[in-house]
């Protein structure tokens, strides 16, 4: 059997996009062309390797074996080449990262940084999202890593979390009593600002009210951490926030963190990356996250950031 590297290169590509659109475009050609490659593999090895017929991208049994032995040969071939060029394992290769605004704001430009350094060859690809966007652009195969609050669920993904954000409601100064301890009644009495309704970080300010109906009623929101600061500094309510994402409003006086009578929780960081494809790579980028943040957390007050014990 004649095994051509594209058709495996193909097959690898199709599995971390599971879509046969997007892996026509990333590598340059046709969806025809994509599925006649498909189909030499199927051929050849007188087997599906793709499920057919329903609306989700599914590898079969088959296809699973097959694309582990496939990512391996590629990735020996691709290790041999740049070790012939002196490069090193990561040359040529992308890394598709997604975060939330939180950790944007926070360890992660350090994390690039550390990564430019230790892999030179590795390209970054950031985007901003929401964790609901997050998860499911990972399991549509948009994604390699994400960093949210919530992990993905699946055989192909492995999570976990990276590290916890202390949670304070804050304010303009102008906007509150700085010498009073609010009670959840208090709170739920002023213009509150967070995420949209039915997003993961509205799941952690909703339930501590008792009624969610009085929250509703006072509620403005927005899918922009930066526009909810904006908010608050210019004196428009009050908002659960990460309060190392507000370090320097705080200390500046911008902005101030709200006496409350019911601590709010500490929100998880959580890392999830697909083990199916480049494994060996998104691992690594994975642990140099893992250090960036444990170096964050480090560099801040124990009480705003720390790592899982």
């Amino acid at each position: 059997m004649a095994m051509r590297i594209i058709d495996m290169a193909t097959f690898v590509a199709l599995a971390r996009n599971r879509h046969f659109g997007r892996t026509a475009r990333e590598l340059n050609t046709t969806q025809p062309a994509i599925s006649s490659r498909l189909a030499i593999l199927e051929r050849d090895y007188a087997c599906r390797l793709v499920e057919r017929g329903d609306r989700e991208f599914r590898l079969t049994p088959a296809g699973e074996e097959a694309l582990a032995v496939f990512q391996e040969v590629l990735e020996k071939l691709n290790t041999l080449k740049s070790d012939l060029k002196e490069g090193g394992s990561d040359a040529a290769y992308i890394v598709r990262i997604g975060a939330i605004d939180s950790v944007v704001a926070t360890w992660m430009p350090d994390f690039i940084e550390a990564l430019s350094h230790a892999m030179p060859n590795l390209r970054v690809e950031l985007t901003i999202e929401g964790t609901r966007d997050l998860v499911a652009g990972l399991a549509h195969g948009e994604f390699d890593l994400i960093f949210g609050i919530e992990p993905a669920i699946g055989d192909s993904f492995r999570s976990f979390i990276i590290c916890y954000y202390e949670m304070v409601w804050a304010a303009a100064p102008a906007a509150i009593d700085a010498g009073a301890i609010y009670s959840v009644d208090e709170l739920s009495q002023m213009p509150i600002i967070t995420f949209p309704k039915g997003t993961p970080p509205y799941t952690y300010v909703a339930p501590y009210f008792q009624d969610e109906r009085v929250l509703a009623s006072k509620l403005t929101s927005s899918n922009s951490l930066f526009a909810m600061i904006n908010l608050l500094i210019g004196g428009f309510g009050l908002a659960a926030i990460p309060s190392v994402a507000i370090a320097r409003e705080l200390e500046n006086g911008l902005l101030c963190r709200v006496k409350v009578a019911k601590p709010f929780p500490p929100m998880p960081i959580v890392a999830t990356y697909q083990t199916a494809v480049g494994q060996n790579i998104l691992r690594s980028v994975a642990d140099h996250a893992r250090n960036s943040a444990a170096d964050f957390c480090r560099k801040v007050s124990s009480e705003s950031a720390w790592v899982p014990e």
